[in-house]
């Protein structure tokens, strides 16, 4: 039996007791103990920590998020570092102040070896756990823990799980992010005796191939340069420029996760430059992961306080997330250093709508309407011009518009009415497709993006864009299919980029198929 197959044997075991309440726990920092009561005096010392990461983001973030979510991550921290004790560095929280990269400890024999600590409460049967491209790279494995009470600033006591751990090894992700559940964990009494082999060997990255299924080489302090972008005489900006243009490119062509990695690559050579943490996160925004947007969004802000783009999008995706109050403050903030932003008055009012606050968005509204009546006429509430019952251009034009400031709705029934007026026309069932896309209707846009194919079959970024959905939807056979058409077409077409960037998706499609962790 090999040490894959144990640890997924103990981890089951475990789960029975989990379920039944029957859980190991030992006090003794350094031994194994699935379960770890953190209260008293250490969990003051943590408290306080976060009180004061509350203090320090209160201008991006409202307090008492800023304080819950330090805590979960400190929480599951602490169990990690009393499990592992001298084996991996301490907990220095003057360092981390304003991130940690995504390596929440390094190994004390190894510091290039990182470990990432991932926090969750929720039911057993529930709760995932997910991990970003990054994240896998940086680290050698990922650390799950459940906490059992809900997390809040009066909590006295809680009683914290070790779920388990997976190297990262075993999770063939290059880009974008992947989830997992509690079974697909390998058991974290494995953990210390699997870290030890890299505290003995300070090649141990370059010797883990003595472990089952284990076949990569990571050095998380190297510049991980991709075959593409090497080049010897290349100077460090050069370098940095080199990743910035590449996921511009891809960012361009609405490859926002590949356009991260590349982004993320130039970071790891320039780890202050609030322009790349905007790009990031303004890709991140785009994927709608608006938790991991405002994360780099506030760093950008921690960075740069008067950066407008970032404070604008960092409201969006707050408003994205139900935090109208907040997006509403943020939106002020930008409008201080730019008061002649039309777009920005646009969105408060659209928020102070919400609230209630219908005069402050008719207000809102009739200044964006002074600065800029293009953009303001669009909104519904204006009442824009009428457009003539038969101007399929004209529904087309403003379709483009209203999708531009994030009007959706008001975008696919402009879209709509052109569509009831030709209904032949393929463009426009495209950009129906993406505004369903944006508002997670996947119905909706896999008919559009289906009803393009049908009408124009050579349509390459019909092709594409389909494939994208499917393989959000987990259809990854059917995404394959998609993607290899528009491989071909592009081709035909000589847009060699695109070309690229679809072969690398079936590249990382028929890499996630054949190994497949979800189906451990």
């Amino acid at each position: 039996m090999d040490w894959i197959t144990l640890l997924r044997s103990l981890q089951s075991d475990f789960l029975s007791r989990l379920l039944s309440g029957s859980l190991l726990h030992c006090q003794i920092e350094g031994q194994h103990s699935e379960l770890t009561v953190i209260s008293g005096e250490r969990l003051r010392g943590l408290r306080d920590f976060c009180w004061q990461m509350a203090e320090k983001y209160k201008r991006v973030s409202p307090v008492r998020d800023v304080f819950i979510s330090f805590l979960k991550g400190k929480l599951g921290e602490e169990v990690v570092r009393e499990r592992l004790a001298g084996l991996i560095t301490e907990v220095d929280y003057e360092k981390r102040i304003g991130g940690d990269g995504n390596v929440d400890f390094t190994l004390s024999g190894n510091p290039l070896v990182g470990v990432e600590v991932k926090s969750r409460y929720g039911s057993i049967d529930r709760v995932t756990w997910s991990v970003s491209a990054e994240e896998v790279a940086k680290n050698a494995v990922i650390v799950c823990v459940l906490i059992q009470e809900n997390v809040h600033e009066a909590q006295s006591q809680y009683h914290m799980i070790l779920a388990g751990f997976l190297p990262t090894a075993m999770i063939k992700l290059r880009t974008g992010r992947i989830s997992f559940g509690i079974e697909q964990l390998l058991y974290g009494g494995g953990l210390s005796c699997y870290l030890q082999e890299f505290s003995s060997n300070s090649q141990g990255l370059l010797n883990r191939k003595k472990y089952p299924g284990d076949e990569f080489v990571r050095n998380s302090q190297k510049i991980a340069v991709s075959e593409e972008d090497k080049n010897p005489s290349q100077s460090l900006a050069e370098l940095i420029n080199s990743y910035l243009k590449t996921g511009d490119d891809h960012f361009a062509r609405g490859n926002y996760e590949v356009a991260v990695s590349r982004y993320q690559e130039a970071l790891k050579l320039d780890i202050d430059n609030s322009e790349i943490y905007y790009k990031i996160g303004l890709s991140k925004y785009h994927l709608k992961d608006y938790d991991e947007a405002i994360r780099d969004l506030v760093k950008v802000v921690s960075l740069n306080p008067h950066h407008l783009q970032a404070l604008h999008k960092l409201g969006l995706a707050r408003y994205q997330g139900g935090e109208l109050e907040n997006a509403i403050a943020l939106f002020t903030q930008a409008l201080q250093i730019n008061p002649h932003d039309a777009r920005i008055y646009v969105h408060r009012a659209e928020v102070r709508s919400r609230l209630g606050d219908n005069q402050g968005a008719i207000e809102d509204y009739h200044q964006a309407m002074k600065l800029n009546p293009i953009i303001a006429e669009n909104q519904e509430y204006l009442q824009p011009i009428g457009i003539h019952p038969e101007d399929v251009e004209g529904f087309r034009n403003r379709g483009n518009s209203r999708y531009d400031i994030g009007d959706f709705t008001g975008a696919i029934q402009d879209y709509t009415s052109a569509l009831q007026i030709n209904p032949h026309d393929a463009d426009i069932y495209y950009n129906r497709a993406n505004v369903k896309y944006d508002m997670a209707d996947i119905k909706g846009a896999l008919d559009d993006y289906n009803q393009v194919i049908k009408i124009n079959p050579y349509d390459a970024e019909a092709y594409f864009s389909r494939g994208n959905l499917r393989r959000e939807s987990g259809d990854k056979q059917g995404a394959i299919e998609d993607f290899e058409k528009a491989t071909e077409l592009y081709r035909q077409e000589g847009k060699l980029a695109e070309h690229k960037s679809a072969k690398e998706q079936i590249l990382d499609l028929e890499i996630e198929e054949s190994l497949d962790i979800l189906d451990f």
